[in-house]
């Protein structure tokens, strides 16, 4: 890639981090990551519970930590505040005192020396607007095991009005990312459901991602309400047409982020990342707009990342199978408007099967297909960020070449 070369990634909560952190360590890239805050489980939605209106902040929290070097000490004791979690029994005067530690002059005190001063100052003016809610609705939560670094996003979330994306906008600041990080809505609050092709309900995101049986997920819905004990009773057995209808009437209306928006109409480069499909990936292609905004980027290569494990939602498809999925998310099921121009696999027995027609052919529904060494040898199931963005450099230069023909 010569100059600068703006990339616009989709990802989730870790599927792509080491894809974005290759991205990152290569010149001349201006990293977009888009993503969307369903997120729902274990603490996550309690504090979405907690707090009528806010998206889950989990996903958002992990992004920022795709720069911070453990090596760097100023950079460790930043992501030592996002990842740092409650112990049991912590009350709201024992996180008063940790934020009056992290605020302190000194730079931060207790668990978190080094911690820059400036960005102390950040994280404990959020972390105060977030006690003055406790301490106006007390013991409606229960901060076991919350990440800190949640408990600073909401924090902004409130201090700036109940705005989501200016929360994630202001902690992207404090934390010193390098990266645009988006929400891919305005920020309106959603609530994801799943059904599967019996008619059986995955009532949030939590059930998503739980190991299930192999039966296929045919539906993904954005509700404007969680689903209440008494509705999953009620849908339980039903038929699937039927359950359809009561979801459908029950959806949430979400618009597109307009800087969102600019960052997939101005990209180079779109990139489908890695990660679980049905909670991280898809339901960021539900939003309205994103698929016209896609086909009308600027981008001289789409190239869908294929995971490379299957993961329980997906159990069983084939690599063609995911690719197919966002191209029917995003309502160009037969790839006639471009909406991926490559797709690219790791090789390996592991990885989801690539038929031999397409690995013979290197063609897909019109889409070049490429198939390489991807994984991290230090981390085995992840994808090496080199050997990723060498890959989708060489795409990105044979597309770009290809088109000034």
């Amino acid at each position: 890639m010569s100059g600068r070369t703006a990339v616009t990634l989709f990802s989730g909560g870790r599927g792509g981090a080491g894809i974005a952190r290759g991205l990152l360590g290569t010149p001349g890239i201006d990293l977009t990551i888009l993503i969307n805050g369903y997120d729902n489980g274990h603490s996550t939605g309690a504090l979405r519970c907690y707090l009528p209106g806010m998206l889950g902040p989990s996903d958002f929290r992990k992004n920022l930590l795709v720069h911070l070097d453990d090596g760097e000490p100023r950079q460790a004791a930043l992501r030592a505040v996002l990842e740092h979690r409650l112990p049991a029994g912590t009350t709201r005067e024992r996180l008063g005192e940790l934020a009056g530690a992290i605020g302190s002059p000194d730079g931060g005190t207790g668990p978190f020396p080094l911690l820059p001063p400036s960005a102390g100052a950040a994280i404990a003016r959020d972390l105060t607007a977030f006690l003055r809610r406790l301490d106006s609705r007390p013991g409606g939560l229960d901060l076991t095991d919350c990440a800190l670094g949640n408990l600073v996003l909401a924090g902004a979330y409130l201090r700036l009005g109940e705005d989501f994306n200016a929360a994630v906008r202001a902690c992207a600041r404090t934390f010193e990312s390098p990266i645009r990080l988006l929400n891919v809505t305005n920020g309106e609050n959603a609530f994801l459901v799943a059904l599967k092709q019996d008619g059986r309900l995955l009532a949030d995101e939590a059930d998503i991602v739980a190991p299930q049986d192999t039966a296929a997920i045919t539906d993904l819905f954005l509700l404007s309400r969680p689903l209440t004990p008494a509705c999953r009773a009620e849908l339980a057995g039903r038929p699937a047409e039927e359950v359809r209808r009561a979801l459908t009437s029950q959806r949430a209306t979400v618009s597109l982020n307009p800087e969102a928006r600019d960052a997939i109409r101005d990209a180079d480069l779109i990139v489908y990342g890695p990660g679980t499909p049905h909670s991280s990936l898809l339901p960021s292609y539900l939003t309205p707009g994103i698929a016209d905004a896609i086909a009308e980027s600027r981008a001289t290569a789409k190239v869908f990342v294929v995971n490379k494990r299957d993961d329980h939602d997906v159990q069983g498809l084939s690599a063609p199978e995911l690719a197919g999925l966002t191209l029917a998310y995003l309502g160009d099921p037969g790839n006639a408007r471009g909406t991926v121009t490559h797709v690219l696999s790791h090789r390996a027995p592991e990885a989801p099967k690539v038929p031999s027609d397409v690995a013979g052919s290197g063609v897909w529904a019109g889409a070049r297909w490429l198939t390489a060494d991807l994984e991290d040898p230090a981390r085995p199931g992840a994808h090496c960020g080199p050997c990723t963005v060498r890959a989708l450099a060489g795409i990105a230069g044979e597309a770009a070449l290809a088109r000034a023909r």
